[in-house]
């Protein structure tokens, strides 16, 4: 299940729960003769009816809908007017499921920003309204869960968001994977269509790698290759991103980067890397391929492919060495 499905089921969910007990509440109020709360129950209840709708509607897009926060403000600001206006101390009550709404649907800032616009208020009234005791004792309740909500929230979202760093991250050395490769490349060629700038990739890897293997060990060569990555996020400016494809195998993207530019900074890197004592190891060197998009690269196979055949090239031409691997000129 995506990340996207998962929101459109949790909001689904919480806004249909919602309704049914909102809608409970008019019924009950109705029987009772309570006509006041029976018509802000109907109210409020048709506002969750139709946040319901709106998740259904944007099911693909539930991690842009702005739409809630309008819906959410509807309803707090519903409940905030009565109140102010109804004479029934234990209406507060409801802002409860409202709380836990609020945070189960919106961004957590958001939420808990709309909860303390509802909270602060409604405090106020019951102390003003309430025997001293009683307001205490509610107003605790509300923080209470509204804290918890709150830290149950970030601690999913926290957990999410370090589920998603391990998917798309090496765990050894820290760069980006060859998973995420293709998705931020697409993006990135996206882009420089849309804006017309340009965008240049490079593809290096480690020469004799078999070679030092067999000198220095496997667990010698694996720490290079952390190395080397440490290096080359100190090489790479603010902007471009790394990754890593195999055990021997680096692939930059550099948004904003002519011809010109991405064959200074590859000799830089190549010249940094052969210059450098690795631990270990000693002298090694790298052979880098480097391309710039084309008129025709509108997919990521064209340039991943064209910066790999320019890497294997300049392995032909010697090891520590670079090869440009031109695509069809970009024109305005």
């Amino acid at each position: 299940m995506t990340e996207t499905q998962l929101r459109t089921w949790t909001h689904g969910i919480g806004y249909g729960l919602a309704t049914a007990f909102i809608f409970m509440l008019a019924l009950q109020n109705l029987r009772y003769g309570f006509y006041d709360l029976f018509y802000l129950a109907a109210t409020l209840s048709a506002l969750t009816l139709i946040g319901l709708a709106y998740t259904i509607l944007c099911r693909r897009s539930q991690l842009s809908a702005k739409g809630h926060l309008l819906i959410l403000i509807g309803l707090n600001s519903g409940l905030l007017t009565a109140l102010l206006t109804l004479d029934t101390p234990g209406i507060i009550h409801w802002a409860m499921p409202l709380l836990v709404l609020n945070l189960l649907i919106l961004p957590l800032r958001q939420g808990v920003a709309l909860s303390l616009l509802l909270v602060l208020p409604a405090s106020a009234i019951l102390l003003f309204e309430a025997p001293l005791l009683e307001a205490i004792t509610r107003i605790a309740g509300l923080f209470i869960l509204l804290t918890a909500a709150a830290l149950y929230i970030w601690h999913y979202d926290h957990m999410a968001q370090s589920a998603e760093d391990l998917a798309i991250t090496d765990p050894v050395t820290g760069a980006h994977n060859a998973r995420f490769l293709d998705e931020s490349l697409q993006k990135e060629i996206s882009r420089a269509i849309a804006t017309g700038h340009p965008l240049s990739v490079i593809n290096l890897s480690i020469d004799y790698v078999d070679g030092l293997a067999d000198l220095h060990g496997k667990n010698s060569l694996q720490t290079l290759y952390q190395n080397m990555t440490e290096h080359l996020f100190t090489v790479i400016r603010a902007g471009d991103t790394l990754y890593t494809l195999n055990d021997t195998e680096f692939f930059l993207i550099l948004p904003f980067t002519p011809e010109e530019g991405v064959r200074v900074i590859a000799e830089r890197i190549r010249r940094t890397i052969a210059e450098h004592q690795w631990p270990s190891i000693g002298r090694a060197t790298v052979s880098i391929g480097a391309t710039t998009r084309g008129n025709g690269d509108t997919r990521t196979d064209a340039l991943r492919k064209r910066a790999h055949q320019a890497m294997l090239d300049a392995r032909k031409r010697g090891a520590d060495s670079v090869w440009f691997s031109a695509g069809e000129t970009v024109t305005a």
